[in-house]
């Protein structure tokens, strides 16, 4: 089986007048179905512009991209929002989130514009919620809740879809540390269920939950580990509808599949 993402001495050049920026230099990388990935660097490492490619938000300059058996450059604008939209889930550092629509209303809206029937809509937002803590909070808009709980919106309208991939920008960046642990627990139990994570992140407490490290200098991969994960507890009041139950405001492992998390082909 190939590999679900593969870049292939990928570059990335921007040109503002006279001035020429090189954001990507070079950059061969592979990553598995299922891996936790961890992208690390300083400001103006290429972070950002490495998630914009891999996201199909952005092309390389030459090099070529293949997301699973295919070649990125060969989709046509319609393929490319066919992609973001069922192939791939997005968690940023603010949410994203609509101001005026319900928790529900949020996660539904991929599979509206994926054409899913209605009923088969509020299920699967429902079930989302459900499996990122929030089953109770259904109807709550995002000022009725924490920034925690906003973020786990994102999260459920990221895996709604059933993506091959998630790719997570910054996204404990304005979170406390145990809200920043749930957050976590949920990214590597969504790996554990065959989903690729792919997080960018400034913090080391943060990517030390990753299985792997790629750490970005100036355009170019500085180093690429692998290490044993660290394991987040998660702290949330509601427990997977698959998983142990217990007392709210106790602990419980981050292990098993739920509904929810379940790929479709």
């Amino acid at each position: 089986m190939p590999p679900i993402i593969q870049l292939e001495h990928v570059t990335k050049i921007y040109r503002m007048g006279d001035v020429t920026v090189s954001a990507l230099l070079d950059i061969s990388l592979t990553i598995d179905e299922g891996e936790f990935v961890a992208i690390m660097g300083a400001s103006g490492s290429g972070k950002s512009t490495l998630m914009n490619i891999i996201g199909c938000l952005d092309g390389p300059t030459s090099g070529r991209y293949f997301l699973g058996r295919h070649a990125v450059s060969e989709f046509d604008r319609d393929t490319l929002a066919d992609v973001r939209n069922r192939k791939l889930g997005f968690v940023f550092q603010n949410f994203n989130l609509l101001p005026r629509a319900s928790a529900l209303e949020q996660v539904v809206l991929p599979m509206l514009y994926a054409g899913v029937p209605a009923a088969e809509r509020n299920r699967r937002a429902a079930a989302a919620l459900t499996r990122v803590g929030l089953g109770s909070r259904l109807e709550h808009r995002p000022n009725q809740l924490s920034g925690g709980q906003q973020q786990r919106v994102a999260l459920a309208r990221a895996i709604v879809m059933n993506p091959r991939v998630i790719l997570a920008d910054e996204p404990t960046g304005n979170l406390d540390s145990r809200t920043s642990m749930e957050v976590m627990a949920l990214f590597q139990e969504l790996s554990g269920a065959g989903i690729t994570i792919v997080l960018v992140t400034h913090e080391p407490d943060i990517a030390a939950h990753a299985a792997r490290c790629v750490v970005l200098r100036d355009g170019r991969i500085l180093s690429d580990t692998h290490s044993v994960p660290r394991r987040a507890q998660t702290f949330l009041a509601e427990p997977s509808p698959e998983g142990p139950k217990t007392q709210e405001g106790k602990t419980r492992p981050v292990a098993g599949r739920s509904p929810v998390s379940e790929r479709s082909s």
